[in-house]
């Protein structure tokens, strides 16, 4: 296995647009109900998540024995994994795509089956070529919606097919970016017992240091799926920071209009300096620099800006977070100096 090594290191007060979080921080609601809530006697107490539950199954219109806390996405796939796949069994995921899903399927001594998604610039979603990929020995489909690296998405035709195609393979559409997308699996868990969907609290609702994360599925599914959890493995200011993220709604709404403005001006500037980009139903672009790929995400560091290089799976390929559209115009300014001198 190669060990996986996320470059986190010394990001503080830099332009964080390398790693898709949200750039400007959690709601302010969120903190405040921190600081009213923890208490000396409470971190003395394992966590309970009674009221936890209660408040995010009714803001995701599930019940509560529908949805399994998790410490971030991270998690959820990991038990995911353990829950359903055993040593030898196949797993199905896309490439490029999320690090994680290969990682645990390797620590389970699964065989990783990846589909390529379709060429560059476009990167089309392999709908086709994944279903064609299904054998009797397949176990466990994982499909990021809209993908990282590359910001493609597929809609609920398209994961019906892929639900239908696999009935006796879990199915997982990790929808971390769901806020940017408005396209959600979540409603199809009645109708699926193979379906199961996963949201974090790590990029709209700038929760990333706290490791929060929600997976949902049939209740029986649910239930074995706490069979392979460790008991108390989401913290309590996890916790009870989820509830005030959700509560702020308006907050939520602000920073994805203002991330989507900021993707659109990033892709606008892109355009007209005659780089090429993958449309992106996220909130990031991801743009073909050719050979000047790692020059580009250097020269953007030396000005405390931060992208994300994956010139080493899409040649050519930085990854850019939309932030806020002031985020948005620094770096296009940043970026047509940059190409200028070339």
């Amino acid at each position: 296995m190669a060990p996986y090594h996320p470059p986190t290191g010394n990001r503080i007060e830099k332009m964080r647009l390398d790693f898709n979080e949200n750039t400007v921080g959690c709601s302010p609601a969120v903190l405040a109900f921190l600081r009213d809530r923890l208490t000396a006697e409470g971190l003395s107490v394992y966590p309970d998540y009674t009221s936890v539950k209660r408040t995010l199954s009714a803001f995701f219109q599930v019940s509560p024995d529908e949805m399994l806390l998790s410490n971030g996405t991270d998690e959820a796939i990991q038990v995911l994994i353990n829950t359903y796949v055993d040593d030898g069994d196949e797993v199905l995921s896309l490439r490029p795509s999320y690090a994680m899903y290969r990682f645990y399927a390797e620590v389970a001594g699964a065989k990783v089956i990846e589909v390529d998604f379709g060429p560059p610039p476009n990167l089309d979603f392999p709908t086709a070529a994944l279903i064609a990929a299904i054998t009797p020995k397949t176990r466990a489909i994982l499909v990021a919606n809209p993908n990282n690296p590359t910001g493609t998405a597929i809609g609920i035709p398209e994961i019906e097919r892929i639900l239908h195609a696999a009935p006796n393979a879990v199915v997982l559409i990790d929808e971390a970016y769901f806020e940017f997308h408005g396209v959600t699996a979540l409603p199809l868990i009645g109708q699926h017992p193979n379906l199961f969907v996963s949201r974090t609290f790590s990029k709209v609702y700038g929760m990333a240091a706290m490791r929060m994360g929600c997976l949902f599925s049939q209740a029986a599914n649910v239930e074995f799926l706490h069979k392979a959890q460790s008991p108390y493995s989401v913290n309590s200011m996890a916790a009870l920071a989820a509830e005030a993220a959700v509560a702020d709604t308006a907050y939520v709404a602000e920073y994805v209009s203002g991330a989507l403005k900021a993707r659109d001006l990033i892709r606008q500037g892109l355009e007209n300096l005659g780089i090429a980009y993958a449309p992106s139903a996220a909130n990031f672009l991801l743009g073909y620099f050719g050979d000047r790929a790692i020059e580009v995400r250097d020269r953007l560091r030396d000005k405390a800006i931060l992208v994300r290089d994956r010139s080493y799976e899409i040649p050519g390929g930085v990854r850019i977070t939309a932030g806020t559209p002031e985020q948005a115009a620094r770096i296009v300014e940043e970026l047509t100096a940059i190409w200028s001198t070339k």
